[in-house]
């Protein structure tokens, strides 16, 4: 299966970056700006087109964008939109090319079912209209990774229009403090992808990889509602896990285009009308080259596809070879849970909060990890939400670690929190295990408890001593609890629990103290 690409890119003359003075908001003129982003490699790119009405001078004006955006992503599929032509991501250059991808002469498009039901599922998550009866188009442009001079498009009629994605986002980052917002979505449509070009700057030349020429995209336009880049970054994240819960893409990408173009308006600079690529290794958006206008590609149909024809339920023949035709309403049964769904059941199985929920989609592989930690072990799902969300993920951000990466496996993880769960262990001794586990020693939770004798101490006269010695040694903090002091029993508390190395049970020890200060 090919390693997928998101790739975000503006069709810029609906958009702007507005600049806010004296609480009023302006939006610039309607020139155009960068339309599809043409990211190279396993990496993509964010493209907001930022403009102003006038150039203010640095510092004068705050910066209010106005985001849209185009979203190229790959489709998962085994072969490339209109060749057999296999999709495999790092294979060799020039390995995985057709003749109808290198545009031989006499060659014909046939169009892959896989990226016609993938773009038709897509659509139906994203609440769009599917049409029955879509057009395919030829984009006209130079590029030497465009053998053809044209790309192959759904300009006129696409397959889906009239959508709309809802996400969550936070109030001031407040995380108990959640607001649902929705973005339209104008159309989704069918395209095929380019090559690849390498320049090779040592040498003064380029190189051309027809690998990824054809590979299928699907191309989500999102009008103009976002008002800001964390509002583009949650949306977009919300569509990547939609694409990802479907299968219709892997959706990797990446965000970063809206603090480049304010940079470069303060300095008095200007956005140019450009595709731009990201670079994965300096972490930021690159010049490739000047983008056309939309007069330019001159869009004519493509005269070697015919319309494509899909059914329903109502419309489907009744002597129709399931094979040679696509059923929307049999793509909608098949449609899984999407992630607005799992975390509406995550909140009502588990009990957890709504916000609990969002961290646990957010974050690649954490939900499975969670998911694998309770069907292992007997502790309430409240406790393996609060060890997974904030003893494991903060582990994981320590290190910078990816779910998978994890030193501390599920049944590790189960394990540990079994033995806190029956009292084998006190919940401090529990954090040492964790941390020990985190080593990746190969040990258990129960090997490390055994060597470190951090079991719970269930010898009460033992503890009695303990908690009688600690009454001894600290008369001003026996004092202070007579004196109804709320801090003073609980300080005593502490220091019974470092005497006893963490193994000793807090409420064992209050209860102990308790009834030995009551004595006095």
């Amino acid at each position: 299966m090919a390693a997928s690409v998101l790739r975000l890119g503006i069709p810029g003359r609906r958009w702007a970056l507005a600049w806010i003075d004296g609480g009023s908001r302006r939006r610039s003129g309607t020139q155009p700006g960068p339309t599809s982003n043409r990211a190279r490699g396993h990496s993509s790119v964010a493209q907001l087109s930022l403009r102003t009405a006038q150039k203010p001078r640095k510092g004068e004006h705050k910066w209010a964008a106005v985001v849209g955006l185009e979203i190229h992503a790959q489709i998962c599929s085994n072969s490339k939109l209109f060749s057999g032509a296999q999709v495999c991501f790092a294979a060799p250059p020039n390995s995985l090319v057709s003749f109808f991808d290198a545009s031989l002469p006499g060659t014909l498009p046939v169009l892959n079912r896989r990226c016609v039901e993938a773009a038709v599922m897509t659509g139906l998550a994203l609440n769009c209209h599917i049409n029955r009866k879509s057009l395919f188009d030829r984009k006209h442009y130079f590029y030497a990774d465009l053998p053809a001079g044209y790309q192959i498009t759904q300009q006129r009629l696409p397959i889906a229009t009239n959508g709309h994605l809802t996400y969550n986002i936070y109030i001031r980052k407040k995380q108990s403090q959640v607001t649902t917002k929705t973005v339209r979505i104008k159309q989704i449509q069918l395209e095929q992808d380019s090559g690849k070009s390498l320049h090779d700057d040592l040498r003064s030349q380029t190189l051309i990889d027809l690998n990824r020429a054809g590979v299928g995209l699907l191309e989500v336009v999102l009008e103009p509602d976002l008002c800001c880049g964390e509002e583009a970054a949650v949306a977009v994240r919300e569509l990547q896990l939609i694409l990802q819960a479907l299968g219709t893409s892997q959706a990797n990408m990446a965000d970063y285009e809206i603090q480049r173009q304010i940079t470069e308006l303060e300095n008095g600079g200007e956005v140019l009308n450009e595709t731009r690529s990201f670079d994965y290794k300096l972490g930021c958006t690159v010049p490739m080259r000047d983008k056309e206008g939309k007069q330019d590609y001159r869009f004519m149909p493509e005269p070697n596809l015919p319309p494509l024809v899909l059914y329903d339920a109502t419309s489907l023949p009744s002597d129709a070879d399931s094979q040679q035709v696509i059923n929307i309403d049999q793509l909608r049964n098949m449609l899984p849970e999407l992630p607005s769904a799992t975390r509406e059941r995550l909140v009502q199985q588990y009990g957890m909060l709504p916000e609990h929920s969002f961290t646990l989609l957010n974050e690649v592989g954490l939900l499975e990890f969670f998911q694998n930690v309770i069907k292992e072990t007997r502790a309430e799902p409240k406790k393996v939400t609060n060890w997974v969300l904030n003893t494991f993920l903060y582990y994981l951000k320590q290190q910078n670690l990816a779910v998978s990466e994890s030193p501390v496996t599920p049944g590790a993880l189960a394990e540990l929190l079994d033995l806190l769960d029956s009292k084998a262990i006190s919940s401090a001794a529990a954090k040492q295990v964790f941390e020990e586990l985190w080593k990746g020693q190969g040990k258990t939770a129960a090997q490390i408890v055994s060597e470190q004798q951090l079991e719970l101490m269930q010898d009460r006269e033992a503890l009695e001593q303990l908690c009688q010695a600690t009454i001894d040694g600290h008369p001003q903090t026996v004092m202070d609890v007579k004196k109804r002091n709320p801090k003073a029993i609980n300080k005593l508390i502490g220091l019974v629990r470092k005497a006893s190395l963490s193994r000793a049970d807090p409420a064992l020890i209050k209860e102990i103290l308790e009834k030995k200060l009551s004595l006095f």
